[in-house]
């Protein structure tokens, strides 16, 4: 069975809102959006979580609700707590652009020499053909 997001619970297979819980995630939100840390604004709005388990929590669309689960906050707090972590990731250097890489070139242009030695295994043959030092002495 998944995991429960924090603020919900289940009855009867029905996802409910825990509003106590709910409440510390709205509140976990307003502190984000006041300027605090994740980690501050977490353990200001009473959870007990490390800026990454709050990081996540920001980000979980589940708060907005679906057709599983109802909704605890809304669209427009929710897009501002995005554009408010992605506004600090970027200060703090934390967004990598992913670099463009050259395609490597391919020759298909190949040229063998001429074959001199036939030999009875085909594996030892190839060998000979495709070796880097011709075989007829040169």
């Amino acid at each position: 069975m998944a995991h429960t997001p924090y603020g919900y619970r289940i009855e009867n297979g029905i996802a409910v809102i825990d509003e106590e819980k709910a409440e510390k995630v709205r509140n976990l939100y307003k502190g984000y959006l006041s300027g605090l840390s994740l980690s501050v604004a977490a353990k200001t709005a009473g959870i007990d979580a490390y800026h990454g388990t709050a990081g996540r929590m920001l980000r979980n669309e589940r708060y907005l609700g679906d057709d599983y689960y109802p909704a605890i906050i809304d669209k427009e707090t929710y897009e501002k707590a995005e554009a408010e972590r992605v506004k600090r990731a970027k200060k703090l250097g934390r967004i990598f652009e992913p670099k463009k890489e050259d395609k490597p070139t391919i020759s298909k242009n190949f040229t063998i020499g001429q074959v001199i030695q036939k030999y009875a295994n085909p594996f030892t043959q190839a060998e000979y053909v495709y070796s880097e030092v011709q075989q007829d002495g040169s």
